[in-house]
């Protein structure tokens, strides 16, 4: 076999170990102050998505368990003054954005005490863009919520219906808010290969080899309903009345310190010029090619509306070659500040950041990887810029005022 297909389907096998969303016991919390105007019109914020932007729905479902039980506190948060249900040592892009728009940071939709005058956070943890009944269908089993992005639309109709009076002022309300719908749809795939795992011990036999082909495949079968998914919300969004939506794509999964750990890759030409695994990020831009294509559909029929995309794929690599200039530490972009193993990327996903025999890097904004799985706070706030500063969302939903 050739070795980007031998590595493509190795690594991919592995990708459910890397489906751990964290979530933590609340502590107090400030949400920025308004700065008493908007930018560029946007007065709300309504997210959808998972572990890349929940920043306390999982927390508010339940309690954590088996290995998750270690991620419920410190050192998740510490560089916001205790754990949160962010999965990070900080924040997360969805706050980088709204303190940059001048709002309040979002509220998780699951604290039923909040203010939602500005906006509401609906992503949790480990959701999927497909529901649980459709991937049971599958043979693909969900672990850690059932709050599909399904679910999360619900929701968001549900405070509609709250905290309006009329479909045209829902209407009205969505004119002056930026909606973002994802990113979602990468746990699907973590899932569908939980479903084909090989045999305890990994050996690379004709049996385990079978489970990895077979994983493999199903995993790549779902990638069109996931996008469908996505682009369904969407939809209704739109038609409720959304006017500027943001509609990621995925990470390069191929540069993720636990997917690379997990490949355990030995030949240097299953690797990029950016050190990254192209068989894992040929198979995420299989979705992000698909999502961009029915993401112009939509701008086609939905002219009056801007619908950007957000390249969280490219922005990520261009973090990873801009690394010395922001700040990184360029012998630590493929290495998790927490976690144990040391090598190069410290990362053991028997033993995820917090659990005992972990360590912590003493400085963590020199690393783009907090655990293995999520960033660290500093590298959320570089991928913000690039995202909607420097021009890797479009079109730019939001026309922030040049410096």
């Amino acid at each position: 076999m050739a070795t980007t297909a031998r590595v493509l389907l190795a690594a991919l096998a592995t990708l459910l170990l890397v489906v751990s969303p964290c979530h933590a016991w609340p502590v107090p919390w400030k949400t920025a102050s308004t700065q008493g105007k908007t930018v560029d019109g946007i007065t709300a914020i309504y997210n959808f998505g998972d572990s890349l932007s929940d920043t306390g729905n999982l927390l508010r479902e339940g309690d954590a368990t088996g290995v998750l039980q270690y991620t419920t506190g410190l050192p998740y948060g510490s560089a916001i003054g205790g754990a949160t249900g962010r999965c990070s040592d900080g924040y997360l892009m969805i706050d980088y954005l709204a303190k940059d728009l001048g709002l309040p940071l979002l509220n998780p939709y699951l604290d039923k005490g909040a203010d939602f005058t500005n906006g509401a956070n609906f992503a949790v943890a480990g959701a999927t863009a497909l529901n649980a009944t459709a991937l049971a269908w599958r043979g693909v089993v969900v672990p850690h919520t059932s709050s599909s992005l399904a679910v999360q639309l619900q929701w968001f109709k549900d405070l509609m219906r709250a905290t309006t009076k009329s479909p045209q002022e829902i209407r009205d309300k969505l004119a002056h808010s930026l909606v973002m719908v994802g990113e979602i749809g990468g746990n699907d795939y973590n899932y569908a290969f939980e479903a084909n795992k090989p045999t305890p011990g990994g050996e690379r036999n004709f049996y385990n080899f079978g489970r990895i082909v077979t994983g493999a495949v199903e995993a790549m079968v779902l990638v069109p309903d996931v996008v469908r998914s996505i682009t369904s919300a969407a939809r209704e969004l739109l038609d409720m009345g959304a006017t500027r939506l943001v509609i990621p794509g995925n990470f390069p999964l191929g540069c993720v310190p636990s997917y690379m750990s997990a490949a355990n890759e030995k030949d240097p030409a299953a690797y990029d010029a950016n050190g990254c695994l192209t068989g894992l990020n040929f198979f995420a831009q299989m979705h992000n090619v698909l999502l961009q294509e029915v993401i112009r559909e939509l701008r086609a029929s939905y002219p009056n509306a801007k619908i950007a995309y957000a390249d969280y794929f490219y922005a990520y690599v261009q973090m990873l070659k801009d690394a010395g200039k922001t700040g990184f530490d360029k012998g630590s972009v493929m290495k998790a500040c927490c976690g144990t193993g040391g090598g190069a990327y410290n990362v053991d996903m028997d033993r995820m950041c917090g659990s005992p025999g972990t360590t912590v890097c003493p400085r963590p904004d020199e690393h783009l990887s907090w655990d293995g799985v999520h960033l660290t706070q500093h590298a959320y706030r570089v991928m913000t810029d690039l995202l909607y500063h420097k021009g890797f969302a479009s079109p730019a939903p939001v026309q922030f005022q040049r410096a």
